[in-house]
């Protein structure tokens, strides 16, 4: 029985989800498997993949082939530089301890890739917020302003003699605190 390491749909329309799954290469896509190894969600951004290394390990040492798609899922997490350097360790050309090592610190720095993508995304889209926000304070202050001047346009229009009355009250403040500063120095 040949085995292989696939994806299995689930999920809506237009919103795909999937398993990662052992299965015969006979079945169906959707049909019965083996074992199911994990999930893989490409609807969020970073896709979530969630995976047990070490049963797609023990699948890859059993001689399972993972389709393309399942393969980069398996590189990507992690599982094929494990299977690597089990391999390694068969030959004698690691120690356990060694492998660890080097799987661990492979991780971490994916790890580190997909925070700083993460991270990215979050300011990109706080600073597309705040952009849209300020856009749309200067569309609103333009609104008032020119609902403003159109109230004191139709005000002008009715009333020719308010306009006046206004004019002479702005003039009349002007002219008060000159007034005042001479007061000022004719009593210094």
């Amino acid at each position: 029985m040949s085995v292989k390491i696939r994806l299995q749909r689930h999920g809506k329309k237009q919103k795909p989800f999937y398993w990662v799954v052992a299965a015969d290469a006979r079945s169906k896509r959707d049909g019965k498997y083996l074992e199911k190894i994990g999930t893989y969600n490409p609807n969020t951004n970073p896709a979530t993949i969630e995976l047990n290394i070490d049963s797609a390990v023990k699948w890859l040492h059993n001689g399972a082939q993972p389709t393309d798609t399942a393969r980069a899922i398996l590189s990507y997490k992690g599982a094929l530089l494990k299977h690597h350097l089990d391999g390694g360790i068969r030959k004698g050309a690691l120690t356990q301890e060694q492998a660890d090592a080097k799987l661990s610190a492979w991780l971490d720095a994916k790890a580190g890739k997909v925070d700083a993508k993460k991270e990215g995304l979050t300011k990109a889209q706080a600073d597309a917020k705040s952009k849209s926000f300020k856009a749309e304070q200067e569309v609103n202050a333009k609104r008032l302003a020119a609902a403003a001047q159109a109230e004191a346009d139709a005000i002008a229009a009715a009333n020719p003699a308010v306009e006046e009355e206004v004019a002479e009250v702005e003039e009349s403040t002007e002219e008060a605190p000159a007034a005042e500063e001479n007061n000022e120095t004719t009593e210094a």
